[in-house]
């Protein structure tokens, strides 16, 4: 059964961060945030989008990226930017992968993407559009990585009675 990890670094809108909890546990995912947080957690839109979910959720906090990078030595960490040369099809999520997603308003810093270029993937889109929000984009990276690990854990769902 793979798990995988999506880190948010330095999230700004709680509505977004919600969201994106439901969809960890809708996956069974762990869910990273790396301060400063744009909101404080017990906002009522972190809630409200996180539909009274957020305290089964699997949710780490970290004091900034240095201190994520020191709990997590040699993780494999797929970094997703608009910048990125390879789109997020192109690679083969490992279980205990991270997927790091960057703050609404930046992505994630430049310094870090040249730090780990070969690592960087991307959703495609049109030129004239400078990015997808941030909850979807989750959503549709994470789906690939459950997608080619064949949805293993997630089977018990879906089955329709006959009439």
């Amino acid at each position: 059964m793979a798990h995988f990890h999506i880190v948010l670094l330095e999230p700004e809108i709680p509505s977004n961060t919600g969201n994106i909890g439901r969809s960890c546990l809708a996956a069974q995912a762990s869910l990273h945030l790396i301060d400063p947080l744009g909101f404080k957690l017990s906002e009522k839109e972190l809630r409200r989008a996180g539909m009274d979910y957020w305290d089964r959720l699997d949710v780490t906090r970290y004091l900034d990226y240095p201190d994520f990078l020191r709990k997590h030595p040699g993780a494999r960490i797929y970094y997703a930017s608009t910048k990125a040369p390879r789109i997020y099809t192109d690679v083969s999520y490992e279980d205990g992968c991270y997927i790091m997603f960057g703050k609404e308003s930046a992505g994630i810093p430049e310094e870090i993407l040249y730090d780990h270029y070969e690592d960087c993937i991307r959703i495609p889109m049109a030129q004239d559009i400078r990015s997808l929000n941030l909850a979807n984009s989750v959503a549709i990276i994470l789906y690939e990585a459950l997608r080619q690990h064949g949805f293993d854990s997630l089977r018990h769902r879906g089955r329709m009675a006959p009439d």
